[in-house]
């Protein structure tokens, strides 16, 4: 029996590993898929105080209070930025990491250091418009979702997401232990995508495990049985 703690990407929440979590706890392992502070069923608890490091701390909670150890990390998307941090911290509770088409920041690097500046000016000037700090929701759509009923799912439960978590720098000691077992998923399917140069930075690093999906961004959503597979191996 394999400790899975996946992380969800911006203006999700633990909603969105549904799917995957359903299908490694049928092979019999244990699953934890939290919600990030101001996101999903905490949206209430959303301020312009919440920042990366509020979303670092939510994920330390769980290691720290459900007691895990030898766990498997998983980040999609924005999530790739917590985990960082997390492998950082708590380095010694983790078998493996997995970056699930997600952002792979170096020290000093926020989410805005890593996207281009035409996607940056989008989400500050929808934040702009909504309440200045929190960005509201895209469409499921421009993530590359073609299924009608996931589009639907997916923009009916995604949340504003507070602003100041793409734009603190991640903040790594490196004194941590090295994770000795860790992988990058790229979806292929998803253009234009920001994750392309993280795959391509791993792809030839012997301390990594390089994969490809063929789908869109929400790889999570729509090929749950592959990511569950590739989580399993990962272990």
């Amino acid at each position: 029996m394999t400790v899975f703690v996946l992380v969800h990407g911006a203006w999700e929440g633990g909603w969105c590993w549904r799917r995957v979590a359903r299908r490694l706890r049928a092979t019999g392992h244990e699953v934890f898929a939290p919600t990030l502070t101001g996101l999903g069923e905490r949206a209430n608890r959303a301020s312009p105080e919440v920042d990366l490091e509020s979303h670092i701390s939510d994920v330390l909670g769980v290691l720290e209070w459900e007691e895990l150890d030898r766990v498997v990390l998983c980040g999609h998307s924005y999530g790739g930025m917590v985990i960082t941090g997390v492998a950082d911290r708590a380095g010694e509770r983790l078998r493996a990491l997995v970056y699930l088409d997600a952002f792979l920041p170096k020290n000093g690097e926020a989410l805005f250091d890593l996207i281009g500046e035409e996607r940056r000016n989008q989400f500050l000037t929808g934040a702009q418009g909504f309440d200045g700090w929190r960005i509201p929701p895209l469409k499921a759509a421009e993530w590359g979702v073609t299924d009608r009923g996931e589009q639907a799912w997916l923009d009916r439960l995604s949340t504003p997401h507070p602003l100041a978590t793409f734009r603190q720098p991640i903040e790594l000691g490196g004194g941590g232990p090295r994770i000795a077992r860790r992988s990058y998923v790229l979806a292929t399917d998803y253009d234009p995508s920001p994750f392309h140069s993280f795959a391509a930075e791993v792809r030839d690093d012997p301390g990594w495990r390089s994969l490809e999906l063929p789908c869109h961004h929400m790889v999570n959503v729509s090929m749950p049985e592959e990511v569950a597979n590739i989580l399993i191996e990962a272990a």
